[in-house]
């Protein structure tokens, strides 16, 4: 139970307006009306299909105490008491981290930001502090990892109370530290607000998303929170990791440079962490490193050109939090599998086939210049696009599975309310010209992939990566791209070694 006042001293922006009494103890914040009970705070938030405040005598009669909103009811309710804010989202943050009793100002936090490679460098950054700290959160995509506790993500950031919540049951679990992914929605949304971070982290920049950020300066803009929030920090100095190859790091390091340290990485020679000579082998990449006036080699055992920078990006980190850069060399080369990040697909055929969550053009076309990098006779890739999503690149997609694989087969991902059909032809736009197959069952299509491939080739099934599900008309069904591939080459007869002629 904390007083209602105490948790009001923590907003940075003062309540248009009290009304009630401020001195009542508070014992849960929420801001889902299904889960508010008695002593609880609820907070309205406004979403893109419904709006919290339309649920506030519901939650009054549940016995909410106290309401968080950006508008007074017209009914009276004595029973409660009411603040009102500017921005429901941003002081709902703020209060959170007041009511968990800020803990991630007692242990060590990264927060990663970027269009591709969040993922993968989380994992990667918390097998180094897991070595150097002992034990390590983790907050993103696929999973929450809480010390001894391990929960199916919801979405890449939580809301910014069960973040909060998630950091204070890291804390009770033994952690010393938490990486975390933070997508540009989250940011927007002020879901990270609070959080106090001792490295921010940028990965890369590439089009996605347009549907909601509407344009590339809007979702830049959105990634540069991260890092505008965390040099306003009073009680951390965080220090900056960005990718100074990539065009919108350039232009976030201009952006943050004198305000907090910076410390970048990268193939060019302006990178503080500096990569040369890599090496791609189907175990995984070798690749020397120039950092802190010295040369390392490293082994990563994950393949492509695009996990080097993720390999980067998590030793500069760690570096930042603290670690030794040579114990974390050496910790590198064992690091975890990434679930559904060009995860192999076990086959007892001299062809392979690879998982990957390559939704984006820019994903797409690393996803398939790595398997390249393998040699293949032939590479053949099997993709889709999500439906209510950003539709301007979908027909970039196909352009690029066109151009980079030997065959391409279309097929559907997570339709969710369009038509499947309706998607497939607008990838079709931009593969004119090209050979191609079009099958709309996603398993079909895997498995006529699998018919294709001989001796030395490669199959890259995109778009899904780690997710267990298909989304379609509001529905998940159960769909693993890992497990659908398995049977289909399990299922498939025995064949020569060799192409036929």
């Amino acid at each position: 139970m904390i007083p209602l006042q105490q948790l009001l001293k923590r907003l940075t922006t003062e309540p248009r307006e009290i009304w009630g009494d401020d001195s009542i103890a508070i014992n849960a914040i929420e801001f889902d009306s299904r889960k508010v009970g008695p002593g609880a705070l609820f907070a309205a938030l406004r979403g893109a299909v419904v709006d919290g405040h339309d649920y506030i005598d519901q939650c009054v009669a549940e016995g909410a105490t106290a309401i968080l909103c950006e508008t007074r009811p017209k009914t009276a309710h004595p029973a409660a008491t009411f603040v009102v804010v500017e921005d429901s989202r941003a002081a709902l943050a703020e209060i959170a981290a007041a009511f968990y009793r800020s803990p991630s100002s007692k242990m060590r936090v990264a927060g990663v930001t970027g269009t591709n490679g969040k993922t993968t460098t989380t994992y990667l950054l918390k097998a180094l502090c897991d070595h150097a700290f002992l034990r390590c959160g983790l907050i993103g995509t696929v999973q929450y990892e809480l010390g001894d506790e391990t929960i199916v993500a919801s979405r890449t950031t939580p809301e910014s109370t069960d973040l909060q919540r998630m950091l204070n049951r890291m804390l009770d679990n033994g952690c010393k530290a938490a990486v975390m992914e933070v997508s540009s929605h989250a940011l927007i949304q002020h879901r990270s607000r609070g959080i106090e971070f001792d490295v921010v982290m940028f990965t890369n920049l590439s089009q996605d998303h347009l549907d909601y950020h509407r344009t590339m300066d809007d979702y830049f803009e959105a990634k540069c929170r991260l890092f505008d929030v965390a040099a306003e920090q009073r009680t951390k100095k965080p220090v900056a990791v960005i990718n100074i190859d990539d065009g919108y790091g350039q232009k976030l390091v201009k952006r943050i440079e004198k305000k907090m340290e910076v410390v970048t990485f990268g193939f060019g020679s302006r990178a503080d962490f500096r990569g040369r000579n890599l090496r791609a082998e189907v175990q995984g990449t070798h690749f020397s490193l120039d950092a802190e006036g010295r040369q390392y080699l490293v082994r990563v055992p994950l393949i492509g050109r695009f996990n080097v920078y993720n390999a980067l990006s998590a030793l500069a980190a760690a570096r930042a939090m603290g670690c030794s850069l040579r114990e974390s060399v050496r910790t590198l080369a064992d690091a975890p599998p990434v679930p559904g990040r060009m995860q192999p697909v076990p086959a007892r055929r001299a062809f392979s086939a690879y998982v990957d969550y390559a939704h984006t053009p820019d994903a797409l076309e690393k996803a398939l210049e790595t398997a390249r990098e393998l040699n293949p006779r032939t590479l053949i890739c099997v993709f889709g696009c999500g439906g209510d999503r950003d539709k301007a690149k979908r027909s970039k997609m196909g352009a690029v599975a066109a151009k980079l694989a030997d065959m391409a087969i279309v097929t559907s991902d997570n339709p969710r309310t369009e038509d499947p059909a309706a998607i497939i032809r607008d990838i079709e736009a931009g593969m004119k010209g090209r050979t191609y197959e079009v099958i709309e069952d996603r398993a079909k299509a895997i498995e006529r992939a699998v018919e294709l491939a001989w001796s030395r080739d490669i199959i890259l099934i995109a778009g899904k990566g780690h997710e267990d599900y298909q989304e379609i008309h509001g529905e998940r069904l159960h769909f693993d791209d890992v497990q659908v591939t398995a049977r289909a080459i399990e299922a498939r007869k025995p064949d020569h070694l060799n192409r036929p002629q």
